[in-house]
């Protein structure tokens, strides 16, 4: 009878132990795991021990457990130092001319130039300029050579009415060849890089009052 009370115990010791282990498995340690393995070795009943393969099983999901702990550790931190590599190297950028990908510029002086590329030669090609707020404030014709054409808006909208300087505008593009496909690629701006943004896991570039990703680039000139 005795050795039946005690197995009563074990089973609940062990019963409980699981449960407690299955609701922190996600914050479980190495340190955790060992003891619920010795609590087992312990409170297990004499009459039914566990088996070896289980036993196993359960030393190789300790294993696996570790390594994939350790993996995690090393991805963090190579992580960390990637993220302080990129922001090293962006700072370069400061002071230099660039030419990145986007299709926003700040109207200064009176004035805003734009880029754009086009895969081949188009048969027509329409720029829209909107505000800030998504108004359309300019509509007109641009070059259709194929590769790189350049447009420089004077400021005015539709009307004739000079906008102020400092607003952004987005250009829109679209270009079609002979047969009406799209042969647009990418709008682009160039100017000075007069700052930077960490806050992100991407560092931003500020490029004439316009912030741009780094990975935007396309271009550096001293």
């Amino acid at each position: 009878m005795t050795v039946t009370s005690t197995s009563s115990t074990s089973n609940t010791t062990t019963s409980s132990t699981t449960s407690s282990s299955s609701s922190s498995a996600s914050t479980i340690s190495s340190s955790d795991f060992l003891n619920l393995l010795l609590s087992e070795m312990q409170n297990q009943d004499p009459l039914d021990a566990t088996s070896t393969t289980d036993f196993m099983n359960q030393l190789t999901s300790y294993a696996n457990f570790t390594e994939q702990s350790q993996i995690n550790s090393s991805l963090s931190s190579l992580a960390s130092s990637f993220s302080s590599l990129v922001t090293l190297n962006s700072v370069n950028y400061i002071g230099h001319t660039v030419e990145a990908k986007t299709d926003t510029a700040t109207l200064s002086n009176g004035s805003a130039t734009f880029g754009y590329s086009l895969s081949a030669a188009a048969a027509n090609v329409t720029l829209t300029l909107k505000d800030a707020s998504g108004n359309t404030v300019w509509t007109g014709t641009g070059t259709g050579n194929a590769g790189d054409n350049t447009f420089t808006w004077n400021g005015q909208d539709s009307s004739g009415n000079q906008l102020s300087d400092g607003g952004q505008y987005t250009l829109s593009v679209t270009a079609t060849d002979t047969v009406g496909n799209s042969v647009f690629n990418y709008s682009t701006i160039t100017g000075t890089v007069t700052g930077i943004d960490t806050s992100t896991s991407t560092p931003s570039l500020t490029v004439n009052g316009v912030s741009v990703s780094a990975a935007n680039i396309i271009a550096v000139t001293s």
